[in-house]
């Protein structure tokens, strides 16, 4: 019985250390092969004008080379001083979007739309004052 333990135990060791024992249903291999579009996209991105660099934390790249355009500021509040254009390709750089790596960040919240759902608001109310002055007329 000890032996046959001990031939168990031996059959059974882990695989080499630091790897997790991965079944064919584990994710990174179902997917394999898919999304390479992505993929090459972002390996063809990483060629542009200073990525393979690095840079700093709060990197944003050009919406039309993808170079990397350093920015160093707290982004709670506007950025204070922007680029207005690129330095790899020369294209204008809007003030209020910063295209960060996987999205684009917008230094200022767009303005409320209260406004504009104003008007059907106070139709809206006039519309049951109205129906509510009908039906006391109707039914006193």
């Amino acid at each position: 019985m000890l032996a046959s333990l001990l031939m168990a135990s031996s059959e059974n060791e882990p695989e080499e250390k630091g790897t997790a024992p991965l079944g064919e249903d584990h994710w990174s291999k179902a997917r394999a092969g898919e999304n390479q579009e992505a993929l090459d996209y972002y390996r063809e991105r990483s060629k542009a004008p200073g990525v393979e660099a690095g840079g700093g934390l709060r990197n944003h790249y050009c919406f039309e080379c993808d170079g990397v355009i350093e920015l160093t500021y707290d982004s709670r509040v506007p950025a204070p001083k922007l680029p207005t254009t690129c330095p790899h390709c020369g294209a204008k750089i809007e003030g209020g979007a910063r295209r960060m790596f996987n999205w684009v960040e917008l230094d200022q919240s767009p303005p409320s739309d209260a406004r504009a759902l104003l008007l059907p608001a106070l139709g809206g109310l006039l519309l049951i004052a109205a129906i509510a002055a009908a039906a006391y007329q109707l039914f006193t």
